[in-house]
């Protein structure tokens, strides 16, 4: 669904659903129940200066009755964010797609304590393009080649190409040996990831995630992984690893939940999404975009 306010510094306006009926006589009574407790001056004030929208962009008051409208807009008002230290490297920028190397422990879309410091808001800022969408996403915690769809017009083009898994991905991992462990190997397992649970988990059933994993190099009891997945779920890469008894270094989830810390910028995740491959929909050339990033903790030669 459009919204009817523009993109705000690089955010976009939050939707809300209104409910059909209830013990609230205005949509303001009902946004001040479930958000009052953190800001009700700021609601009210919103309503009073016409901030707060419907379709077509029509102003509520205060007096808007609750089953007037079933979805409104708004800004939400933002606390303050401390600026990480990472920087994103421009790779491929044309007027369909946008490539970049996210840095580790940078979020790809906004969520929960970063906003502003997301690479989608640093980027809309930054290269004023407020249509600006992520074709996929990776995790904050990993970094390497990320895909932006710059116009509106063809990215349901790209969109295709990620549904129908016409994209190949590499990635690089970084991770103890196991002399007893044959490689390359493909791992299948059925995982699942609650909306309420920190972690994926394997469980038993039909495989719904598929990685294929080698060694690439090797010193001193410490490897460089290849990593293709077949599939993409949550932290697939991560719980495939740590299943073969080879978890990633400087993973925090996987195979053991550490208390939370901190961000260790001088310890990130050993993961890096290398490299991507697929014929563009558009110019029907095959494409690869490559990180320029390095693991820091792979082996020297």
């Amino acid at each position: 669904m459009q919204s009817p306010l523009p993109v705000r510094n690089g955010v976009n306006a939050t939707r809300l659903r209104l409910p059909a009926d209830g013990p609230w006589a205005t949509a303001m009574e009902y946004v001040l129940s479930r958000f009052g407790h953190v800001d009700p001056d700021g609601i009210t004030d919103r309503f009073l200066r016409g901030e707060v929208v419907g379709l077509g962009g029509v102003p509520l008051t205060p007096k808007t009755a609750l089953n007037e409208h079933t979805f409104i807009w708004y800004y939400r008002e933002l606390p303050p964010e401390e600026r990480l230290p990472v920087d994103i490297n421009i790779l491929h920028q044309d007027e369909n797609l946008l490539v970049v190397d996210k840095p580790h422990f940078l979020p790809t879309t906004p969520g929960g304590m970063y906003v502003a410091e997301s690479a989608l808001v640093r980027l809309r800022v930054l290269l004023d393009i407020p249509d600006l969408i992520p074709m996929h996403r990776l995790d904050r915690m990993t970094a390497g080649v990320l895909l932006f769809s710059t116009n509106p017009e063809t990215r349901g083009k790209y969109q295709t190409l990620f549904e129908k898994r016409r994209i190949r991905k590499e990635y690089e991992a970084v991770a103890p040996v196991r002399d007893d462990l044959e490689l390359p190997r493909i791992v299948r397992s059925r995982m699942i990831k609650s909306r309420t649970y920190l972690l994926a988990q394997e469980v038993e059933g039909e495989p719904n995630a598929e990685t294929r994993i080698e060694l690439l190099e090797s010193r001193d009891g410490i490897g460089r992984y290849r990593l293709q997945p077949h599939t993409g779920k949550t932290h697939q890469l991560r719980v495939h690893m740590a299943s073969l008894g080879i978890g990633i270094l400087n993973d925090s989830f996987y195979p053991n939940l550490l208390p939370q810390s901190p961000d260790n910028y001088e310890e990130p995740l050993q993961l890096l999404a290398r490299s991507v491959d697929f014929v563009d929909p558009l110019t029907k050339h095959p494409v690869q975009y490559r990180s320029g990033l390095s693991l820091s903790h792979a082996p020297k030669s």
